[in-house]
């Protein structure tokens, strides 16, 4: 069977920045250990896998080690192809997921995600997560994820994470951002992920579902502009939305298009 498959970078207009996606197109449903194979042979932090359902699609997204619940980037880069490669008339795109019905809409180059919101709270950071970091945080919350607040700007990049004492837990799905208020952006995140074959996530759009009413409640504005600070580096614009909704937006730009061969 041969797979249309794209290489897209999220979150960024540059070449090389951002975070990689694979996208997938299906014609049928695949089983789940051929997915997680795909996945892993890409080599990248996600592969989505897309399916035409009606006027919608389906989407799916695995790591090379595991299924996630939801991942913004890889969605991101499903929609730019869409709107590049299959529909280029429509102006939004309705994916069903794990984590519900998500629009997409598109302004321009710039691509919004509407996704469901995630209040982190208070709440007590693991022994081994601790002791793996270089820098300790000021406060600790947790919603799917842990967001741990550091006090300076500099904090963030100059962070260095202990592997060997981080990779000690599993956290499934979830993972560690660590955040803290900017100033030539409301406020910068990184993201890592124990036990990953990519232990460092280079932006994480389903991160910013807690980071954004989290930021948003202290910060006093609806509308915010992040930095992930990577190596790769992303930035996404973003909506505290009513209820229980944010949105999350960025651009994205084609590395690689081609085909898939596997054996069913």
């Amino acid at each position: 069977m041969q797979i249309d498959y794209y290489h897209v970078d999220s979150f960024t207009t540059e070449q090389f920045k951002g975070n990689p996606a694979g996208v997938c197109l299906l014609k049928e449903e695949l089983p789940d250990s051929v997915l997680l194979g795909i996945a892993g042979e890409n080599g990248l932090a996600e592969t989505a896998f897309i399916r035409k359902a009606g006027n919608n699609y389906s989407i799916r997204w695995f790591t090379p080690d595991i299924e996630m619940d939801l991942c913004g980037h890889a969605t991101l880069a499903s929609a730019y192809i869409i709107k590049k490669f299959i529909d280029p008339g429509c102006e939004n795109i309705l994916f069903e997921s794990a984590s519900g019905s998500l629009t997409v809409t598109f302004d321009g180059e710039l691509i919004s995600m509407d996704f469901p919101k995630r209040i982190p709270v208070p709440a007590e950071l693991p022994e081994e997560i601790y002791e793996s970091l270089s820098i300790k945080p000021v406060a600790v919350y947790k919603s799917r994820d842990y967001v741990l607040l550091y006090k300076s700007e500099s904090d963030i990049p100059n962070l260095i994470v202990n592997r060997i004492l981080f990779d000690r837990i599993n956290l499934g799905p979830g993972g560690v951002c660590v955040t803290a208020k900017a100033q030539s952006f409301d406020f910068i995140s990184r993201f890592f992920t124990p036990q990953a074959s990519i232990s460092e996530d280079p932006v994480t759009g389903s991160a910013h579902c807690s980071l954004i009413p989290f930021w948003s409640e202290r910060l006093g504005k609806q509308r915010m502009t992040a930095l992930q600070a990577s190596q790769r580096s992303g930035i996404l614009y973003c909506e505290n939305g009513q209820k229980d909704r944010v949105s999350v937006a960025g651009n994205a730009r084609l590395y690689s298009k081609g085909l898939i061969e596997v054996d069913i």
